[in-house]
């Protein structure tokens, strides 16, 4: 059971990556979660650099919200969304490793675009 929800994952993966790969120019928000955290990052594929990051695991966002929740998802977005901007970076492609799109992750996206960003 595990193992079928884990290569199912993974081929929503393999098929999602080949539709962003096609459009090196812009740089991609990829989302990493576990049962605890959230991460994302802003990766410029062509130089293979990691441009922007934010998770939950930072010290200043833990203290008002419990790890697992929506709203701190929400708040990841909102910085590196802020972080991006600072770079100068406004349009984006959004690579959500074969998670569903609803709850932490849709909560991560609607955070980037309210902090200003385009996807």
């Amino acid at each position: 059971m595990e193992r079928d929800k884990i290569l199912s994952r993974e081929r929503r993966k393999k098929r999602i990556k080949k539709k962003l790969r096609k459009d090196f120019t812009l740089p991609r928000l990829c989302v990493f979660k576990s049962n605890r955290y959230i991460y994302a990052q802003l990766v410029d594929d062509r130089e293979g650099k990691t441009l922007a990051c934010a998770s939950s695991l930072e010290k200043d966002l833990k203290k008002g919200f419990s790890a697992k929740n929506v709203s701190i998802a929400k708040e990841v977005g909102k910085r590196l969304g802020e972080r991006a901007r600072k770079l100068g970076i406004k349009k984006i492609v959004f690579d959500r490793s074969g998670y569903p799109y609803h709850g932490r992750v849709k909560a991560l996206a609607e955070g980037a675009r309210e902090a200003g960003l385009e996807f």
